[in-house]
């Protein structure tokens, strides 16, 4: 296979990740709006992928950059570390997307590259750069979700306290549509640009650019991709964050979808890949917690905090393992 050839099938495997990012993904902006009964999943799944395509084209790409240069050595960044590290990431995203257990997307990609590059060059394949952020928003993103959904949702109560649960959802079944336009906006713009950020190191490894700057076509190729993803639905991730994790309202969806989509821009802002699925499930615990703690299924939440804890190291070891395999079968790799 031709060096362009192998540059093409990988940026078409990149591809298929954001595709199935977006299927995995589409979850967390849409479950809140369709355990409450808002959208139908149909109109659901169609909103966000509108608004997670025209968000990963316009809002910037601050986030690709430190994905591409941000947590590996660029010097020692190959085609076929990127091709390792793709697939370590696909591998665990459809493992987990299999059982219904929400993980994050953006770590499981962070984690096959990081893997990958171990594997060629030990450690040193590494760099302190943006590792200590990231790792810190594991905590923070939930954190900052279950806050925010925490003291939306009391606000609502105050400002709505001379009004039935009746009223209060005739409101909230209309914000509720755009609190989960906001959160697709928020996936959007985050999310997509994980991608944008391997394929543009993808161009600079196999010497088509000389500099880190994601190309125009990339930012539409990633932005399609996983619009097409998200459109595909999610179903059994749904069913985890909808309905496992507490039930929810109109006016709690709202605050959920709100205090999420607020954590995520917050990290955006700061150029950080952050996981959806950490955002959406602390705030949706937030929401359920002000009504009585035991509203919140936290044998449920103490499943996804594990997987959230296993999706770096498990995506590296099998990109580790992919890398192994391919160096055995084409020696300079």
């Amino acid at each position: 296979m031709s060096a362009p050839e192998l540059i093409a099938l990988i940026i078409a495997l990149a591809l298929l990740f954001d595709f199935v990012n977006g299927f995995h993904d589409a979850a967390n902006s849409i479950a809140t709006v369709v355990a409450t009964r808002v959208l139908k999943p149909g109109q659901a799944v169609g909103m966000a992928a509108s608004f997670n395509f025209f968000a990963a084209l316009l809002l910037g790409t601050g986030v690709a950059a430190t994905v591409g240069e941000g947590f590996v050595n660029m010097k020692v960044v190959t085609p076929y570390v990127i091709l390792a590290g793709l697939l370590g990431a696909i591998i665990w995203n459809i493992s987990t997307w299999f059982v219904g257990l929400p993980i994050s997307s953006s770590h499981a990609l962070i984690g096959g590259y990081a893997g990958a590059a171990v594997a060629k060059a030990g450690f040193s394949g590494l760099i302190a750069g943006k590792w200590f952020s990231t790792l810190a928003f594991i905590v923070l993103a939930p954190v900052i979700g279950l806050l925010l959904g925490y003291v939306l949702m009391i606000a609502v109560y105050w400002t709505f306290r001379n009004s039935t649960p009746t009223q209060m959802d005739r409101w909230f079944r209309h914000l509720q549509i755009a609190s989960a336009s906001l959160l697709s906006c928020a996936h959007g713009t985050n999310d997509a640009q994980k991608t944008m950020g391997i394929i543009t190191a993808l161009l600079v490894a196999g010497g088509f650019q000389r500099s880190f700057h994601v190309p125009d076509w990339v930012i539409l190729a990633s932005s399609c991709a996983m619009a097409l993803g998200t459109l595909s639905g999610g179903w059994r991730v749904v069913h985890t964050m909808g309905a496992r994790l507490t039930r929810l309202k109109p006016r709690s969806g709202f605050c959920a979808e709100t205090g999420a989509a607020l954590s995520i821009l917050f990290a955006t802002w700061l150029k950080l890949p952050v996981s959806t699925t950490h955002a959406v499930a602390g705030a949706i615990a937030g929401v359920g917690s002000v009504q009585r703690v035991r509203a919140v299924r936290w044998n449920v939440a103490s499943s996804i905090v594990i997987a959230w804890i296993l999706t770096i190291p498990a995506a590296g070891l099998v990109a580790g393992v992919t890398f192994v395999i391919l160096r055995l079968i084409i020696p300079n790799a």
